[in-house]
């Protein structure tokens, strides 16, 4: 019964946010970390001593490439499932209400919520396997002067073990403390805090100028401090992978340019969905009240969507600055020995172009979304 009522696959099924970003870190830590290992055997091979820098810089690019972009996106992916689990408690506290009024303990709840890893095995499995499709590819751009002595790929259980098995293991156990932890309140302040949200709403209706959107503005920033953090990440992971790709094609190879934009993109894309189809769920009541009493999408737009705005300008800015330090750190300590290694400096050109094209596609979600505000049914929503 309580598998039933609580979460189940169809629930984990909805967490496409935590498994994309887990593909995308899979599949680069994997090609790069594999690669890492393949050459490791090589390594007595190498004779000349400029052939040694060259293997030295590659290992360890692929070792700052996994540290920094696997940690990155594993960290971002533990506050994901985090958010998506109070999310989930916080939409069905009644029905949580009930089954501890029952008699069932926090532990038998919150064990049910192993599911949420199901999330993490779909993405780090797609990303590894995605990983030994590219590699041969990978494989042949990553030495195309033949400095290294031949080697071909190899399967390392290792990798597999630590990238995929061990993830959703801990993804898992990690779910269902997180899940005790915050089903730790008593039974009736689960089924009350449901009715408070609708107090608050009458409470803000009252007022019809532009005060009211500014302190609703505030108050959406400050009651979704995770959702901030997803917009920053949003245009954070844009503004350095579209212009960390343009730098590529001196760099690396046009093939790891592209994947570098590609990867920017899906993670940009699918966090921004996630953050702005949370706020306008959440603050469904709160849209249709205000359309009862008046108010355009577009100035709801502007109270709930709008303190995001200067936000995520924020994000893009440090993207900008993290993708400079990265490179520069690449150039000047990493390939620092090795020679042909074009001087890197800050590209303004792209980064305008880059910031452009951010803000074309930040304003037209946000249209987008102003329109959907306008479409919300008022009965639909008082009927839930």
């Amino acid at each position: 019964m309580v598998k039933n009522m609580v979460v189940g696959m169809k629930d984990a099924a909805k967490l496409t946010g935590i498994s994309i970003i887990a593909c995308c870190a899979v599949l680069v830590c994997t090609m790069f970390l594999n690669f890492y290992f393949d050459i490791l055997q090589v390594e007595h091979l190498i004779l000349s001593e400029y052939a040694m820098l060259f293997y030295q810089g590659q290992t360890a690019t692929a070792k700052v490439v996994c540290f920094v972009s696997g940690g990155c996106l594993m960290i971002t992916s533990v506050i994901m499932m985090f958010f998506y689990i109070k999310y989930y408690i916080d939409t069905h506290k009644k029905e949580l209400g009930i089954l501890k009024a029952l008699g069932y303990s926090n532990i038998k709840i919150a064990k049910n919520f192993w599911v949420f890893g199901i999330s993490i095995l779909i993405g780090s499995a797609t990303g590894f396997s995605g990983s030994f499709i590219l590699m041969p590819k990978f494989y042949e751009l990553q030495n195309k002067d033949h400095l290294l002595p031949q080697f071909s790929i190899h399967f390392h259980p290792t990798i597999f073990l630590y990238f995929v098995v061990l993830p959703t293991i801990a993804f898992s156990i990690l779910a269902i403390f997180y899940a005790l932890f915050k089903l730790n309140k008593p039974v009736l302040m689960l089924l009350k805090e449901h009715a408070q949200t609708s107090s608050k709403i009458q409470k803000q209706k009252n007022y019809k100028n532009s005060l009211f959107i500014d302190d609703l503005k505030k108050s959406t920033l400050k009651s979704g401090k995770i959702l901030v953090f997803f917009i920053v990440f949003a245009s954070f992971c844009f503004s350095s992978m579209t212009q960390m790709s343009a730098s590529m094609k001196d760099l690396s190879s046009k093939m790891m340019g592209a994947m570098i934009l590609m990867i920017g993109i899906i993670l940009a894309c699918t966090t921004l969905f996630l953050a702005i189809t949370t706020v306008v769920r959440s603050n469904a009541k709160t849209i249709t009240m205000m359309r009862t009493f008046g108010y355009s999408g577009k100035e709801c737009c502007r109270a709930l969507l709008g303190g995001y705005r200067p936000v995520s300008y924020i994000g893009f800015a440090l993207g900008t600055v993290y993708q400079y330090v990265l490179l520069r750190m690449m150039v000047d300590i990493v390939f620092k020995d090795i020679g042909n290694i074009p001087v890197y400096k800050f590209d303004i050109p792209i980064m305008l172009l880059s910031f452009a094209a951010f803000v074309m596609i930040y304003e037209i979600v946000m249209y987008i979304y102003s329109q959907k505000m306008q479409k919300l049914s008022v009965k639909e929503i008082m009927l839930e």
